[in-house]
């Protein structure tokens, strides 16, 4: 007969771990992100933090994906009209694939504040106003030069090279 040390044999096995999640309080789910990222968990829905949850506790059991796994997502996802949420784009006036399709309410929480765009079929809406791009509106928020695309998380922001940029698009 086979022993397992104290500790392997107190720790749940992964598909309990995994099948708890979805009884657990949410305050519990919390306290659980914390152990397994490190920082507090962002704020949204119970969903959305058991989904997280379960696949950190398969990478940490299994293993994660590799940069290159994620780089060719992004590859198929953009290919396909996608960006790297998985929010469909549309196209722009230069005709590549750069915007959210007409409808799509994009928030961004920005020194304590909520900021809602609505995009529209021929640009933006931001309190009210019409904008022509993202990067004006993120102007207006910020007070500051942002890539709008950037900025509210469609495009994830370029690696400086050297001599390079701020780390952001242009």
């Amino acid at each position: 007969m086979t022993t397992q040390p104290d500790s392997q044999a107190r720790k749940p096995s992964i598909l309990n771990q995994l099948a708890e999640l979805d009884s657990l309080p949410t305050e519990e789910l919390k306290t659980r992100w914390v152990a397994l990222y490190g920082k507090e968990p962002p704020r949204f829905n119970r969903q959305f933090l058991i989904r997280r949850l379960a696949y950190r506790i398969q990478e940490i059991a299994y293993g994660g994906l590799t940069g290159d796994d994620y780089q060719r997502m992004d590859r198929v996802l953009n290919e396909q009209g996608y960006n790297h949420l998985g929010l469909k784009l549309g196209r722009g006036k230069s005709g590549a694939v750069d915007r959210p399709i007409p409808g799509t309410r994009l928030i961004r929480e920005w020194q304590g504040k909520k900021h809602e765009v609505t995009v529209l079929a021929n640009g933006f809406e931001y309190q009210g106003k019409p904008y022509r791009s993202l990067t004006a509106v993120a102007r207006d928020v910020t007070g500051s030069n942002w890539n709008g695309l950037v900025f509210f998380g469609l495009r994830r922001p370029v690696k400086p090279e050297r001599g390079g940029n701020d780390g952001f698009e242009q």
